[in-house]
C-alpha cells in the first residue's frame, strides 16, 4: 500500500476521499425554442435588470431588512465557525498550566512507627499535543466543514435571489391593484351617470324602471369589484411588508412595461450554466463534496491514529524555589492508537457517509433537473402570456365598439338597456383581465431572472467554484 510505503515520510499525507463525482446534467443541452448566442440574463445584477427606482429602493431594503435572510446570514456565521473547528486540530495545540497542592500525609515505617509529614508541591508547565494527519482524517474533516460553509453561503444566495423575486412580484402586483382600482372608480362614475340619466328619464315618464335597475345591477357589480380589489391590495402590502422587514409606502402609479421590466427580449443562454448561475444547484454541488470528504475521513479511521504530546515546566516544593536550577520537568510521549474492536461502529459510520454521498449525487441531480424545469415554465408562461396579451387585446377593442354601439342603438330607442349592460359588463371584465394578464407577463421575466439564478451568482471567488475545485483534484 502506498501510504504504508511512505510511513517515514510523515509530511507526505495520504487522502482516503473518494475522486470527485461529476454528474452528466440529466438535462437537454439546450431550451426548446430559444437562441442560445445570447448571453444569459443572470450575469446582469438585480439594480440593472429592475429599472423602475421604486421597485430597486424596496429591494434594497428588503435585502438589508428580511429576517429570513438575516437567518441565512447568521447559517452562514455558525458554518464558517464550524469551518475554523474543524481546522484547528491541524496544528499543534499548546497549553499553559500552573497549580499547587498541599496536604498532609502518614506514613507506616517497620520499627519506626508512624510518620505524619507535610506534602507541598508547586508547579508550572507548558504542554503541547499534535495529532499527526498522516492518512488524511483531519484534512478530510476540515474539507467537508469548508465545503459545507460554502453550501451554506450559496443557500443563502438563493434566499436572496428569491427573495428579490418575491419583492419584485409583490410590486407588481401593487401596480396591478392600483390600475384595476383606477379602472374601477372611472367605471363606477361612468356608471353612475348612466344611472343617474335613466333615472331622469323615468322620472319623467320617458323610460322604465327596469332600465333602471338593470343599471343599478351593473353599477353594484363594479362596487362590489372595487372593494375586493381594496381588500387584495392591502393584503398584498401586508405581504409585502413582511418581505421588506418594515411598514412600506408605494407611491400611486401605472403598471408601466418600459418602467418595471427589462426589455421583452430576455436571452437565457445555456442550460449548462444553470451549474455556476444557480445557488441552489451550487450549494448541492458544495454538499456532495462535503459527503465525498466525509467519506475520506470514515476510511481514515481505520488506520492508526498518531499523537505526540509533550511537556515542559517546573516543579518545587515552595514557590520561592519553583524556578531555581534543578527544578525543571519535562515529559515526551509518543502515542499510536489502533483501532481493534468497536462493534462495527467505524464500518457502520463508513456506510452511512456511502449513503449520504449516493443521496447527495441523487439531491444534485435533482436541483439541475428542477432549475431545468423552472426555466422552461418559465418561458412557457412568458411566450403564452404574450400571446394572450394580444388576443386579448383584440377582442377588448371589439367590445369597446360593440359597447359603443349597444349605446347608440339605446339611445336611439333601437334596443333595450340589458344590450348595453351586457356590452360593459363583458368590456369591464375584459379591460381587468388585460391588467391581470400584463402583470403576468412581466411576472414571468422576473420568474426568468430567478429561475437562471440571476441577481448574486457568481458571488464567490472563483477558486471557490465546485466545478474548477473538481477539475483541480
Amino acid at each position: 500500500m502506498a501510504c504504508v510505503a511512505a510511513l517515514p515520510i510523515l509530511a507526505a499525507g495520504c487522502s482516503f476521499t473518494p475522486a470527485p463525482v461529476h454528474p452528466v446534467p440529466p438535462v437537454p443541452a439546450q431550451y426548446a425554442g430559444t437562441d442560445a448566442d445570447a448571453p444569459s440574463i443572470a450575469r446582469i445584477g438585480w439594480q440593472d435588470f429592475f429599472r423602475d427606482p421604486e421597485l430597486r429602493r424596496l429591494i434594497a431594503t428588503a435585502l438589508d431588512q428580511n429576517r429570513d435572510l438575516r437567518s441565512a446570514a447568521a447559517r452562514v456565521d455558525e458554518a464558517r465557525g464550524a469551518w475554523r473547528i474543524e481546522g484547528a486540530p491541524l496544528y499543534p495545540s499548546l497549553d499553559a498550566a500552573a497549580g499547587g497542592t498541599r496536604g498532609r500525609a502518614r506514613l507506616d515505617l517497620p520499627k519506626l512507627g508512624t510518620l505524619d509529614y507535610d506534602v507541598k508541591q508547586v508547579t508550572a508547565q507548558l504542554s503541547a499535543g499534535w495529532e499527526i494527519d498522516f492518512w488524511g482524517r483531519l484534512h478530510a474533516l476540515n474539507q467537508a466543514a469548508r465545503d459545507t460553509y460554502l453550501a451554506t453561503e450559496a443557500a443563502r444566495r438563493a434566499v436572496a435571489t428569491d427573495l428579490v423575486a418575491q419583492v419584485a412580484n409583490g410590486y407588481l402586483l401593487e401596480r396591478e391593484y392600483g390600475e384595476r382600482v383606477a379602472l374601477a372608480a372611472r367605471t363606477i362614475e361612468t356608471r353612475e351617470q348612466s344611472l343617474h340619466i335613466l333615472q331622469r328619464r323615468y322620472d319623467v315618464g320617458s323610460g322604465s324602471r327596469l332600465e333602471v335597475t338593470q343599471a343599478e345591477t351593473l353599477l353594484g357589480q363594479a362596487q362590489v369589484a372595487m372593494e375586493a380589489l381594496v381588500q387584495d391590495r392591502a393584503v398584498n402590502r401586508n405581504a409585502l411588508a413582511l418581505l421588506v422587514g418594515q411598514p412600506v409606502t408605494i407611491a400611486e402609479g401605472p403598471l408601466a412595461l418600459a418602467a418595471t421590466a427589462a426589455p421583452v427580449d430576455l436571452p437565457v443562454g445555456l442550460p449548462s450554466e444553470l451549474l455556476v448561475d444557480r445557488p441552489d444547484i451550487v450549494a448541492a454541488e458544495y454538499r456532495l463534496r462535503a459527503a465525498e470528504a466525509n467519506i475520506g475521513a470514515a476510511r481514515a479511521a481505520f488506520l492508526p491514529n498518531i499523537a505526540l504530546t509533550g511537556a515542559f515546566g517546573w516543579a518545587s516544593t515552595d514557590l520561592e524555589g519553583l524556578f531555581d536550577h534543578g527544578s525543571q520537568v519535562w515529559s515526551f510521549s509518543p502515542q499510536i492508537r489502533l483501532p481493534l474492536f468497536n462493534a462495527g461502529r467505524l464500518k457502520a459510520n463508513l456506510d452511512v457517509t456511502r449513503a449520504r454521498q449516493i443521496g447527495a449525487v441523487a439531491q444534485y441531480e435533482k436541483a439541475i433537473q428542477g432549475a431545468f424545469r423552472d426555466v422552461s415554465d418559465a418561458l412557457v408562461r412568458r411566450q403564452q402570456l404574450a400571446r394572450q396579451i394580444s388576443a386579448t387585446e383584440a377582442v377588448r377593442d371589439t367590445l369597446r365598439e360593440r359597447a359603443r354601439l349597444a349605446q347608440l342603438r339605446f339611445d336611439n330607442g333601437r334596443s333595450a338597456y340589458l344590450e348595453v349592460l351586457d356590452a360593459q359588463r363583458a368590456l369591464f371584465d375584459t379591460d381587468q383581465a388585460l391588467v391581470q394578464l400584463r402583470r403576468a407577463h412581466l411576472a414571468s421575466g422576473v420568474a426568468l431572472y430567478a429561475a437562471l439564478g440571476g441577481g448574486f451568482a457568481p458571488a464567490l471567488p472563483a477558486q471557490h467554484n465546485p466545478q474548477s475545485q473538481g477539475e483541480a483534484r
